[in-house]
């Protein structure tokens, strides 16, 4: 799954990366090393601009509320549970099928959290102790320290309790699609810990690779026999993982020190 990741790329560095043509100066948000859901975030999206002259689509660096609301829905009250849709159905379910067909988007990031319940910690679980686990977190990234490009949805959600030039009107909000991790060896793994993705958890982002970005943002796609196909798992061996501070579990500490490796799991958490 994805329930936390950091996102401390400024929209310059985004623009250049993704090739975008139209980005607010206005919507810029602050660096961000420990996003959690119903925060707002950026989001890559091709998309004809509002009152322009031509319906091309311009490729635009957008701010999302991290929490897909269907258009459908009464409220908006379900968002912070749809945060992620699993690449395997996200054709078929009723929240998605609609974004999947035509609002597809790029969330970039630095990487991404996944936290591990220590093994003395999970002996104690089998025992029947009540002993809450304790888990150690460990962030994952590409190990070539490129932009980690997850494959997303977007909605838009008509706020019929406002009027129309209300600013809060319409909501915009997304999802991260996740796919089976991947249990082939990480190309950097820790020393003492997790030899791949899988044996930190069952799930994980689908990472985009750069050659298909066109055809996933590319709106004019919705046959979804043929944007199935762009689900398929990015190349094994891209991947590094190390733990971090448990400090990144409390999602009121945000700050460059989330990301530091450490030499080891912290005490209590060990793999």
């Amino acid at each position: 799954m994805c329930g936390r990741y950091a996102s401390s790329r400024r929209p310059e560095d985004l623009a250049g990366a993704f090739g975008i043509e139209k980005w607010e100066p206005e919507e810029a948000l602050e660096l961000d090393y420990n996003v959690a859901p119903t925060k707002e975030v950026y989001a890559v999206l091709d998309r004809p601009l509002k009152d322009a002259d031509s319906p091309r689509p311009v490729r635009q660096l957008r701010k999302l509320k991290w929490g897909l609301v269907p258009s459908w829905a009464k409220t908006p009250e379900g968002g912070a549970r749809m945060i992620n849709a699993r690449a395997e159905t996200v054709h078929e379910k009723p929240s998605y099928r609609r974004a999947f067909a035509a609002r597809r988007c790029v969330l970039p990031a630095d990487g991404y959290f996944e936290w591990v319940t220590g093994a003395q910690e999970r002996e104690l679980e089998v025992e029947g102790r009540k002993k809450r686990p304790r888990k150690q977190p460990y962030f994952v990234l590409p190990a070539d320290g490129s932009v980690f490009a997850m494959a997303g949805l977007y909605e838009f959600w008509r706020d019929r309790t406002l009027p129309d030039d209300h600013p809060g009107a319409w909501w915009v909000t997304c999802s991260v699609i996740t796919t089976e991790a991947e249990s082939t060896p990480l190309a950097v793994a820790p020393a003492d810990g997790p030899r791949s993705l899988a044996d930190i958890h069952p799930r994980m982002p689908l990472m985009l690779t750069p050659d298909r970005w066109d055809a996933w943002l590319d709106p004019a796609r919705t046959d979804p026999d043929a944007l199935r196909e762009l689900l398929a798992p990015p190349p094994p061996g891209l991947m590094r993982a190390y733990p971090v501070s448990t400090a990144v579990s409390n999602v009121r500490n945000n700050g460059p020190e989330l990301l530091k490796e450490l030499a080891a799991p912290e005490e209590g958490t060990l793999f």
